[in-house]
């Protein structure tokens, strides 16, 4: 059962760097400034009053800038705000985001000190040249430590990719994916790259020095990287940025979709059947098949827009095929008869 998340977003705050990419107020939705400890605990008490199913935990995180880069008197603050609900076991977890190179053991120590159990890097990608291009500010190389010393700390961790940022390619995406699945994170999340308004990025753009990926290409990318989490039995626990208001006033341009995650998974879903498809007629030689899915991922097989249907008919993978939904059968399962 997913947690039951209580968010809170520190944008831009503790981040000594600024990524060609990053206008964190624009696609978190938050432009009230800086969060305080009073703040903290009445959200964390008015989310608790929710209805939300029996035994779901609650975690309590906070996203967006570079928690450990904060001033220690206000991390203090904002965790000790955390302090109580933990204690009375409301509050089951604390997860904070930052930075690779905001990593060390007097920090895990700090961090675990107050309960926080998961710490989620920022990783963006596992090339050198793509991160200096994208002026994150780290190397490949203080990825990897941060990863040992969290490990060593017993910490869970996460990891943060995105595609498409200045330098990137097909290529090094999945290599990206390929070298932080080697690194057995907890959990990751993938993201595209987007221009927005009041991000250096954009002066790149309006100056024809940065074109966007395709949703296209970003999607089938995406789909391919979350092929080799999954092979490795690693989470991947979003893929694409919230909606929200802020986001869709100020993107500039670049592979947004309100409902990236579920392209991502429909392109996956698509790959899926027609290799199983492939493999099935020609074990069948001209016999009707039946192919049986689970009701719950008829949009899946259909696509966006109906448009896996139409890979489906341009490679005649349905010729000859007769598809049944079935309400009980469990998701992303495949029977053929």
């Amino acid at each position: 059962m997913t947690p039951f998340v209580i968010p809170f977003f520190i944008a831009h705050q503790g981040c000594p760097h600024q990524c060609v990419f990053c206008n964190q107020h624009a696609i978190s939705g938050n432009t009230s400034g800086k969060v305080t400890a009073a703040q903290v605990a009445e959200e964390i008490a008015q989310k608790l009053a929710w209805p939300r199913s029996s035994g779901r935990m609650v975690q309590v995180a906070f996203y967006g800038g570079s928690f450990t880069g904060l001033p220690l008197s206000q991390q203090q603050e904002l965790l000790a705000a955390v302090t109580p609900y933990l204690a009375t076991g409301q509050v089951r977890e604390i997860r904070i985001s930052t930075r690779p190179d905001f990593v060390s053991l007097e920090i895990i120590d700090h961090l675990k000190s107050f309960g926080v159990s998961l710490v989620e890097l920022g990783v963006q990608s596992l090339d050198d040249e793509v991160l200096q291009k994208s002026g994150r500010g780290h190397t490949v190389a203080q990825v990897e430590e941060a990863f040992a010393l969290l490990k060593a700390g017993r910490m869970q961790i996460g990891g943060q990719l995105m595609v498409g940022l200045p330098g990137d390619s097909r290529r090094k995406a999945l290599n990206s994916a390929r070298r932080l699945a080697a690194l057995k994170p907890d959990l990751v999340r993938i993201y595209p790259t987007l221009v927005m308004q009041g991000s250096p990025l954009a002066a790149s753009f309006t100056k024809g020095l940065f074109r966007p990926w395709s949703l296209g290409l970003c999607t089938a990318v995406c789909s391919s990287m979350k092929d080799i989490f999954d092979r490795q039995g690693i989470t991947v626990a979003r893929m694409g940025l919230q909606s929200c208001e802020t986001l869709e006033q100020d993107l500039l341009a670049g592979p947004y979709h309100p409902a990236f995650g579920e392209l991502v998974l429909s392109r996956q879903y698509y790959k899926k059947l027609r290799a199983i498809l492939f493999s099935a007629q020609k074990d069948a030689r001209g016999q009707r098949l039946t192919l049986r899915l689970a009701e719950r991922d008829r949009s899946l097989f259909t696509g966006m827009n109906k448009e896996n249907m139409g890979r489906y008919q341009r490679r005649a993978l349905l010729n000859n095929v007769e598809v049944v939904f079935t309400p009980n059968q469990r998701r992303f399962t495949v029977e053929v008869s």
